[in-house]
């Protein structure tokens, strides 16, 4: 995955060069991925946020190289979203283990508290 340079907005172009995609690609993914919503300026250009290019090399991962359709990309963003769980990230197991396991004990205490366990 490329590195994401620390920066607090990116505009499209940008965003279409890290990923090696074409814009127009970007914008349909944002009628299609709810989670994938930059904001626009003033003169209605797109402004991409960190978080924004995560979930959209996220969404290239998933279509591009784990061949899931559109549907089932967004299906899978979804459900990892409701579940709060990190997104998984091959360059660091360890942090993605720790947070899992931090959400788990959370979800325990929530089902503790609710005398489902």
């Amino acid at each position: 995955m490329p590195q994401i340079p620390d920066k607090l907005y990116f505009k499209i172009g940008e965003v279409a060069a890290l990923l090696q995609l074409k814009t127009h690609v970007l914008r349909y993914w944002e009628t299609e991925f709810s989670l994938l919503q930059p904001i626009k300026s003033r003169s209605n250009q797109r402004l991409y946020r960190h978080k924004d290019v995560e979930t959209a090399l996220l969404i290239k991962e998933l279509l591009y190289r784990q061949g899931f359709t559109i549907a089932g990309a967004r299906k899978k963003l979804q459900t990892e979203k409701q579940l709060r769980l990190p997104l998984t990230d091959p360059h660091s197991p360890e942090k993605a283990l720790v947070e899992i396991r931090a959400d788990l004990i959370q979800l325990r205490k929530f089902l503790l508290d609710l005398d489902l366990v």
